[in-house]
């Protein structure tokens, strides 16, 4: 009886460290996702307004800043890829 016993309590032990480890990564993982969400917001910020420019301009502008700018979208969809993966 004393085997049953002691087998549970290790179990026990066993799941509650593995909770642990798990509560602590889920709560790095939610720092990650929140600084990765900063990051994209601040590329998002910042080619906002280069878009709307764009748009304003269509035909008018040079052919290079229309790939800039789709680079630019291209490194944000990847970020919100990414973030989604993570999720």
């Amino acid at each position: 009886m004393s085997d049953v016993k002691e087998q549970m309590t290790k179990a026990l032990e066993h799941l509650k460290q593995q909770r642990d480890e798990l509560q602590v990564q889920l709560h790095l993982a939610k720092a990650d996702a929140k600084d990765e969400w900063a990051r994209l917001e601040a590329q998002w910020d910042a080619i906002k307004p280069r878009l709307e420019a764009a748009r304003e301009e269509v035909g008018k502008t040079a052919e290079s800043v229309g790939a800039a700018l789709g680079m630019a979208i291209d490194e944000l969809k990847k970020g919100y890829d990414r973030l989604r993966n993570r999720l």
